[in-house]
């Protein structure tokens, strides 16, 4: 799924090589002689990936994009040590090998990681790739199995995670930065979703009991053991994880499961392969999350969260499509990202009118 560089998206190889060469531990560093080739994965919408390949070993880059609003979502050292921290009690992360906050290198803060080897699904499955019915559920209860497994890691035995809980009020905490964000990031294209902001302002609920929450899980974001497509061997993109209510997560989550049966606007914007035949509904996801961890909800109480994950949504799209907007990117890709929002405005009204 790696790509040529884009033009706006180089940097000088060889300095950065030279950086890598230094800073790696031994072990890694004695595979790293001479300059490697540079792919860019091109899934990502928000952090900057690239995959250095030298002959003997491959290693990923994570940098800011150009023209980024800030926030912690951008903040190379934080989700560098996040999964540095998570490494010893969640064996799906992959392997630190050096930060950088020397911005004279790139040109911005990054760190470097192992690459976990495997298959990585897009909008649709990779070429040759097929799964039947049965693997595909298999997958999907897997995949959501995996994120059972990270809400049940005790964060309270790990300080570096643990300081990352800044207490009660959760919800309500995300409520309002999130309105906060996609008020200043909107343009003049898009709604302003008052409406949705007022309801869920309305409606927040007092937090579950906190975990570490990865903020946005999605089929798209997880490594998959190329022998078993629907084993989970890696979870990728960590720029958004804290430490929160645990629901906040599986909401997010829920926003971009499109289902087979779908409007035609959510097929569209489709990110993940999650209507192929066999895989779970929205419905059957939340019911099994919810019996693995011993929760107990009404609709009435799901809809909160499920209105949040399309709102949120829209806020990270709104975001991406102001720097598209404002020329700091010139990816074409970003040009759906108006549209996008304006969808999940619609998704979100519905949704709150049942």
């Amino acid at each position: 799924m790696s790509d040529e560089v884009r033009s706006e998206d180089a940097f000088d190889v060889p300095t950065v090589a030279a950086w890598v060469r230094e800073h790696a531990p031994e072990e890694v560093a004695a595979d790293l002689a001479g300059e490697p080739e540079v792919r860019q994965f091109s899934g990502g919408a928000s952090n900057l990936t690239y995959e250095l390949i030298w002959p003997k070993r491959s290693l990923v880059l994570r940098r800011p994009p150009h023209g980024a609003l800030g926030g912690s979502a951008h903040n190379m050292q934080r989700e560098h040590d996040l999964q540095a921290a998570l490494a010893p009690v969640f064996d799906h992360v992959p392997r630190m090998i050096a930060l950088c906050t020397d911005t004279s290198v790139l040109g911005a803060d990054f760190y470097v990681m192992d690459k976990i080897e495997g298959t990585i699904v897009g909008r649709d499955l990779p070429g040759g790739m097929e799964l039947a019915p049965a693997a595909a559920r298999r997958l999907c209860e897997n995949a959501f199995d995996v994120l059972v497994e990270l809400h049940d890691v005790d964060v309270t035995a790990v300080p570096e995670l643990a300081r990352l809980d800044r207490g009660d009020g959760f919800a309500e905490r995300q409520v309002h930065q999130w309105i906060k964000r996609f008020r200043a990031a909107r343009t003049p294209d898009v709604p302003d979703l008052e409406e949705t902001m007022t309801w869920l302002v309305e409606r927040i609920p007092a937090d579950h009991p906190h975990t570490l929450i990865h903020n946005d899980f999605r089929l798209d974001n997880l490594v998959l053991d190329p022998g078993d497509p629907t084993r989970v061997v890696g979870v990728l993109d960590w720029e958004l994880a804290t430490v929160g209510d645990p629901l906040m997560d599986l909401g997010g989550a829920m926003a971009y499961w499109t289902e087979a049966e779908d409007r035609e606007a959510m097929q569209r914007l489709r990110l993940q392969p999650s209507n192929l035949p066999g895989m779970l509904t929205r419905g059957e996801i939340v019911e099994r999350y919810c019996e693995a961890r011993s929760i107990t909800l009404t609709d009435e109480e799901w809809t909160f969260y499920e209105v949040f994950g399309h709102f949120r949504l829209a806020g990270i799209a709104q975001q991406i499509y102001h720097r598209y907007h404002h020329g700091h990117t010139t990816n074409p890709r970003f040009a759906a990202f108006g549209p996008m929002v304006t969808y999940l405005d619609v998704r979100c009204r519905d949704l709150i009118s049942g």
